[in-house]
């Protein structure tokens, strides 16, 4: 084989290799990561008051499918592309854990430890696969593929969670205190060295979930669960415009565009 044709071979598989499809972590990242987490709790509860369970699971599922897809389909990182993503995987992690909850009355003391164990399952094949879980290097399928298994696993971990402390005596504004400290854990070990970056991130990604689940609770529940009775439509339709607002904003500034990796 030439040294021409080593150039060409190596032009294709360059060529193969995706720009990074996970935005850069900042503060609008975690800001939207929690709005997101709430409107889902919120709409998915609304979707099943409207539609009733099984047409709002059918619904909420095909969405997921659909956001997925387009996703999967971009070569590089898009603003709109990958948050509408992380919406419907919010929106239907949520479903995932009342179904068993609602659905198949299993409780949270059960479905908790059952999703966590299902997070650490992608972890390590994820880990095995590709030997990082850096979301600063999703550039192939494989890796993309990974990493949105254990989104969805988080944002169903999370939604286990939260509503199993918030029925377990603390209720939802309890439940807002508890992963508020709980998020400061892994951001202060990492801060002072005692955590890496990527178990860190991991672990916030985890507890953002509970946290904003539980804010949106909230808010949208009535006086006799502990909350405001803002009413579900009113929070999904306010957390969807303030989504919407931090997207848009990026979509126009590019603060959080993902980079391409070198490896």
């Amino acid at each position: 084989m030439t040294t021409e044709h080593l150039l060409d071979h190596r032009s294709v598989a360059s060529a193969r290799r995706m720009a990074n499809k996970v935005p850069e972590v900042t503060v609008y990242f975690w800001a939207i990561k929690v709005l997101t987490t709430g409107m889902g709790e919120t709409a998915s509860d609304l979707l099943a008051r409207l539609l009733g369970p099984v047409p709002a699971v059918a619904l909420g599922g095909l969405a997921l499918v659909a956001a997925l897809a387009v996703q999967f389909t971009a070569r590089r990182y898009v603003t709109w592309v990958y948050w509408t993503a992380v919406v419907m995987v919010s929106v239907f992690g949520t479903m995932a854990a009342d179904v068993l909850h609602v659905g198949l009355g299993v409780p949270y003391t059960l479905s908790t430890p059952v999703f966590l164990v299902a997070l650490a399952a992608v972890f390590a094949l994820w880990f095995a696969s590709e030997r990082t879980l850096s979301i600063h290097s999703i550039h192939t399928r494989r890796r993309e593929a990974f990493y949105w298994a254990a989104v969805l696993a988080t944002f169903a971990l999370g939604t286990a969670a939260g509503d199993l402390t918030a029925t377990a005596g603390l209720g939802y504004l309890g439940s807002v205190v508890l992963f508020a400290a709980a998020i400061c854990v892994p951001a202060l070990a990492h801060r002072f060295g005692a955590l890496n970056a990527v178990v860190a991130f991991w672990a916030a990604y985890v507890i953002t979930r509970p946290l904003g689940a539980s804010l949106a609770d909230w808010m949208a529940l009535g006086r006799s669960r502990g909350g405001l009775e803002l009413g579900l439509g009113p929070v999904t339709l306010a957390w969807t415009v303030a989504i919407v607002g931090f997207v848009g904003y990026l979509a126009v500034t590019q603060h959080e565009r993902g980079g391409a990796v070198t490896v």
